[in-house]
This record gives structure tokens, C-alpha cells and sequence, in this order.
């Protein structure tokens, strides 16, 4: 594992799943979570909130060197609404990157809610999807891709 990578990982768990203080939006409508140390600085720009889509980027100085996209949204909301979506996926990063990564091959429990990510790949380039089953029923997907970015 190198610098990049556990950047990325301190980044995600002091953002979204770490509950971190929103920054001033960069684009009407976004809602922007950032974070900084040393050379590294990341931005994670998203839209919506049930049904959303955003990006990450990791600059080193300032140069961006990584990034990820991803679309989400609940597709049974007769069985999990927005905010509990939420609150599963925030239980279940955080466990994730306890374990010191932020990539799938991962299955988490809680409250009656199932959460899988697969992915294939490792941080320099992936594809993967996240779901919450509640009852066996998928009621919630995201997928994502990324990796390094080069000149």
C-alpha cells in the first residue's frame, strides 16, 4: 500500500461515512465534503441525496492524481428509505476502512439491512457496486469506478 492509497482511505473515513463538515459547494447544487493532509487534498462533489451521482478527486499539490464516479439510489423505497440507506452504508464503511481499505469483497449487517460491495480491481483502477438488501429485496444500488489518473 503507498501514500496515495492511505490517503484516500483517512479521506473517505473523515468525510461521508465520518460524519465531516460539509465545504462551501463548487457547483450550484453540490454538496461538497472536503479534506486535506500534507500534499494530498480530496473532494467528494455529489448531487441528490434518495437518488444521487458524484465524484472524488484526489489532487497531490496541484495535480490530480485519482478519482472516482458513482450514481446511487434507493430502488425499493417501500422497504428502506433515503436515510436509513444512509445510515447502513455509514455503519458499514466505517467498518471497512477499520479493516484499512475502501474496496469491496465486503458484506456488513445491520438493522435488518444486508450491505454487499463487490469490485473489481484495486485504487489505481476498479469497477464495483454496493447494495443493501433488506429481506433478501434489493433496495438499494450504487455503482462506482476509478482509479489513477495520468498525464
Amino acid at each position: 500500500m503507498d501514500a496515495l492509497e492511505d490517503f484516500i482511505i483517512a479521506a473517505k473515513a473523515a468525510t461521508y461515512a465520518g460524519g465531516g463538515a460539509p465545504a462551501v459547494s463548487c457547483r450550484p447544487g453540490s454538496h461538497d465534503l472536503a479534506f486535506a493532509d500534507g500534499d494530498y487534498r480530496y473532494l467528494d462533489s455529489y448531487f441528490g441525496g434518495t437518488d444521487f451521482a458524484g465524484q472524488e478527486v484526489v489532487w497531490h499539490g496541484d495535480r490530480p492524481v485519482w478519482t472516482m464516479g458513482y450514481h446511487g439510489r434507493v430502488l425499493r423505497d417501500d422497504l428502506i428509505t433515503g436515510s436509513e440507506a444512509g445510515a447502513t452504508i455509514k455503519k458499514a464503511l466505517t467498518a471497512l476502512y477499520g479493516e484499512h481499505r475502501f474496496l469491496g469483497g465486503f458484506r456488513f449487517r445491520h438493522g435488518g439491512h444486508d450491505y454487499i460491495d463487490i469490485v473489481d480491481g484495486d485504487y489505481r483502477a476498479f469497477f464495483g457496486f454496493e447494495e443493501i438488501r433488506v429481506r433478501d429485496v434489493r433496495a438499494y444500488g450504487l455503482r462506482y469506478f476509478g482509479g489513477l489518473i495520468r498525464d
